[in-house]
């Protein structure tokens, strides 16, 4: 039969030790390269980062011809500021599907997770980001009797 517990010493001494958190390793490839895949609305991005000077280039052009406006610029560059590593890995992506902003969303995410491989103590700085979390947004579908998804066929009295 159980014993009875009389003081709080003898309580805490039954509770099982907390569970250790879990160690992550580095992920990499046979040329020493983090890859991870991003995902935004429709946009897939597949993306390699390695050590280097910092050129980033997506779909074989440079970040600059492929992402013209500012915007999608700097959101790209998000991991890599809040991690303080800015100008110190080689990032080469590959995104298909989409639109521009999709797009970067999803290098923006797959960046974030190739970093987390290649440095696995940049996790907690990129999940209190929200780096890391896919956003789960995407187009709502056409509904039949609709214009639209919601929109609904302009109504007329005659």
């Amino acid at each position: 039969m159980a014993e009875t517990i009389q003081s709080l010493e003898e309580l805490s001494a039954l509770k099982p030790d907390a569970p250790e958190a879990p160690k992550y390793e580095q992920k990499l490839d046979g040329l020493g390269r983090a890859y991870a895949t991003g995902k935004r609305k429709d946009a897939v991005a597949r993306v390699w980062i390695k050590p280097g000077s910092g050129k980033v280039e997506i779909n074989g052009k440079e970040l600059d011809r492929y992402f013209a406006r500012p915007v999608l610029r700097m959101l790209i560059q998000q991991p890599l500021v809040v991690a303080n590593r800015t100008g110190q890995y080689d990032i080469r992506c590959t995104v298909s599907g989409g639109g521009l902003s999709g797009q970067a969303g999803a290098v923006r995410h797959g960046l974030a997770k190739a970093l987390t491989h290649y440095e696995p103590d940049l996790r907690g700085v990129l999940k209190r980001g929200g780096f890391l979390t896919r956003d789960p947004r995407v187009v709502e579908r056409k509904k039949y009797g609709r214009a639209k998804a919601r929109r609904s066929f302009q109504f007329s009295k005659r």
